[in-house]
């Protein structure tokens, strides 16, 4: 079992999918460097790009294509200008040139050179073949698998014995919720505590801050970028933004804002009802994934299709629960976060096109639900309690996107996860976790369970639910 940090579940990126978008541009980045470590790159003439299974499914919708082109150019997903992206793939498609690695002009059409297949690869839903032709007329090529939430692995990782981190890296090594808890009562230390000692066995205090820094700023931007803008949607389901509407009828209190700090001071300032929390939640929700599914920049967590849970509910506790909340807040809330989303991806997964929904949507309001106990008081038990909580009422959700787009349902379904996560949290601030039934790690169990008891039409393979009861002809 490799270490996983909470920067791997907490990854900045591109929308609208980590799996069907970031994964595979990161994919094409890291073969171009497998390339220039086997002295090819400078040989390389054609370039081939083979797409299957769920990828192949719902590529088109999650902008596969795109990601792949992208990342063959050698743009970072990270720092990439938005508005950029479209001048750069409209750039490929109209002069059937692409720059890659940004270093050596080759052609390339689109439209030839990536090739979706509906046939599945056995190792997992989500595979990509790479190929290049070299000058010398040989071909290399490399398979890889887009495994939910960016994360990226190549085929022959089944039978690697060398890892690029150890498991026994962290002082506190977790494969389960019962092995964290169990840290927690003998070092007498909180989950986020447990989780930042871990952190530290692989960067600085100065840098873990300044990631948690740069992943809360990207949220918060994300939120303020949702609630200011308005519009459709792209992709042809002629989705209308919601968030700007709700989030300029939620502003009573006018007040001179320029910056995402300063919005979210004013909003401090708004009324607060049941209701008005209760919107304010989904606003922050739906903005994030309004951005997301624009193609815009926002935090996995811990997936782009789930993004919008873990920032609505961390706000939530910063604009309603707690005006004086600051960065040790933050951290706090991501640490524990991001731990919580590990344990789910060793013992199950999160990424829909293996587990259906329950695996983002699920699996996010699971890590907002541990995170916020934690920041309201809770002990790690009642952290962990309410982290089954949340994931118990999301199993069996299916993913069904209509038209293959990250937008219905999933942009709805984020406001319900980061409800749903606020909910679990005063469920389990309210209970005894000894009296608890169902511990996470058999809730973790049952999901994986469940998972592989779904039929994959309802696993990101638009071929279900939703996406099949509804067409592009009637939206």
């Amino acid at each position: 079992m490799e270490c996983i940090s909470i920067f791997d579940m907490l990854k900045i990126g591109i929308g609208p999918s980590s799996s069907h978008t970031l994964g595979p541009w990161r994919a094409a980045e890291r073969w171009i460097s497998e390339l220039k470590a086997d002295r090819h790159f400078e040989s390389v003439e054609k370039i081939k790009v083979q797409v299957y299974g769920s990828l192949s499914l719902t590529g088109k919708g999650h902008a596969t294509d795109y990601a792949i082109m992208l990342g063959l150019t050698g743009a970072d997903p990270v720092v990439i200008p938005v508005e950029d992206i479209h001048k750069v793939v409209a750039e490929i498609k109209e002069t059937n040139i692409l720059n890659f690695g940004n270093e050596r002009k080759l052609v390339f059409n689109s439209e030839e050179n990536i090739q979706f297949n509906r046939e599945f690869l056995p190792f997992h839903a989500n595979g990509l073949k790479f190929e290049a032709t070299l000058d010398n007329g040989s071909k290399k090529s490399k398979t890889y698998y887009s495994i939910g939430g960016g994360f990226v692995v190549a085929e022959e990782r089944k039978n690697a014995k060398k890892k690029i981190a150890s498991f026994n890296d962290f002082p506190y090594p977790v494969q389960k919720g019962d092995e964290l808890l169990a840290y927690c009562k003998k070092e007498q230390k909180s989950i986020s505590e447990i989780v930042l000692e871990n952190e530290r066995a692989l960067r600085s205090d100065i840098e873990i801050d300044n990631q948690l820094q740069s992943v809360w700023s990207t949220m918060l931007e994300c939120m303020y970028i949702g609630c200011h803008t308005e519009g459709h949607l792209p992709g042809g389901l002629n989705v209308r933004r919601r968030a700007f509407e709700m989030h300029k009828n939620l502003m009573t209190t006018a007040g001179p804002y320029d910056a995402p700090d300063n919005w979210l001071q004013t909003i401090r300032l708004t009324k607060v009802r049941f209701r008005q929390i209760l919107k304010w939640v989904s606003c922050f929700a739906l903005s994030v994934n309004e951005v997301n599914a624009s193609l815009g920049r926002v935090v996995t967590a811990p997936t782009n299709g789930s993004a919008g849970v873990i920032p609505s509910v961390l706000m939530y506790y910063m604009v309603i629960e707690n005006h004086d909340a600051n960065f040790e807040h933050i951290k706090k809330f991501l640490l524990v976060a991001g731990e919580i989303g590990s344990i789910f991806k060793k013992g199950a997964t999160i990424s829909a096109a293996m587990g259906g929904c329950q695996a983002e949507i699920g699996v996010s309001s699971a890590m907002a639900a541990g995170a916020l106990t934690e920041l309201l008081g809770g002990s790690p038990e009642q952290v962990l309690m309410a982290a089954e909580i949340a994931m118990e009422h999301h199993l069996g959700l299916t993913c069904d996107p209509i038209g293959g787009l990250v937008q219905i349902p999933c942009i709805e379904r984020n406001s319900m996860g980061a409800i749903k996560a606020i909910n679990a949290a005063e469920l389990a601030l309210d209970s005894d976790p000894a009296e608890a039934k169902v511990p996470l790690d058999k809730v973790v169990q049952t999901m994986w369970e469940t998972a592989k008891d779904m039929s994959s039409k309802y696993k990101e393979t638009s071929q279900g639910g939703l996406a099949v009861g509804v067409f592009l002809s009637d939206c």
